[in-house]
């Protein structure tokens, strides 16, 4: 495989590609098919994958610190990887494997991750406005600061995450799991809090506090 045609963006067809452990910073990736490839630990921090096919690839933590990856990641495995200040907005991440990734800073607006499971994953101060977030697992995860005006998250499992001073404002909570989760100081103005479970809920300092 040469791996300076990869990131040089000179191979666009790599489907089902074995690039483990491979190193691919800066590299430009626009536009490619990597479909189903193995991307186990592969470092694309800081690459241009704008446009690019993911879907089904294991990123199994693969690191992609401040890289650009909006696209089509449809049941990509990220678990425990490394996609701080990753640029995901409106990417298809449905079905998405996230579980104990750290996406501190990330943006995923507009973004598509229903039914995707970001259990023990780092969201704090991540931008999640108008994303699509029903069913999505956010189990144990930590949303502290993070930025969720607007999402769509009925149905989701927000049992024992931490959503410390997160903005929830207008946000569609019909239906989701609160139980144990810290909503200190959240913003909750316009939410549809309609069926949500607030047992054990710390809603110190919002709306919901009465």
């Amino acid at each position: 495989m040469d791996i300076e045609a990869i990131r040089s963006g000179k191979i666009q067809a790599l489907a089902g590609a074995d690039l483990e452990d491979e190193i691919l910073t800066k590299a430009h990736l626009e536009k490619v098919n990597l479909s189903g490839a193995n991307l186990v630990g592969v470092d694309l921090s800081h690459a241009n994958l704008q446009s690019a096919h993911l879907d089904g690839a294991n990123l199994l933590g693969g690191n992609l610190n401040a890289a650009d990856v909006r696209g089509s990641l449809v049941g990509v495995n990220l678990t425990q990887g490394n996609l701080e200040g990753t640029d995901l907005r409106g990417s298809n991440l449905r079905g998405a494997n996230l579980m104990g990734a750290n996406l501190s800073r990330v943006s995923l607006g507009g973004a598509f991750l229903s039914g995707a499971n970001l259990s023990e994953a780092n969201l704090q101060g991540g931008d999640l406005r108008s994303s699509d977030l029903r069913g999505v697992n956010f189990q144990g995860a930590n949303l502290k600061g993070a930025n969720l005006s607007e999402a769509q998250l009925q149905g989701a499992d927000f049992s024992n995450a931490n959503l410390e001073e997160a903005d929830l404002r207008g946000a569609n909570l019909a239906g989701v799991d609160l139980e144990g989760a810290n909503l200190l100081c959240a913003e909750l103005e316009r939410a549809n809090l309609e069926g949500a479970n607030f047992k054990d809920t710390c809603l110190i300092g919002t709306e919901a506090e009465s």
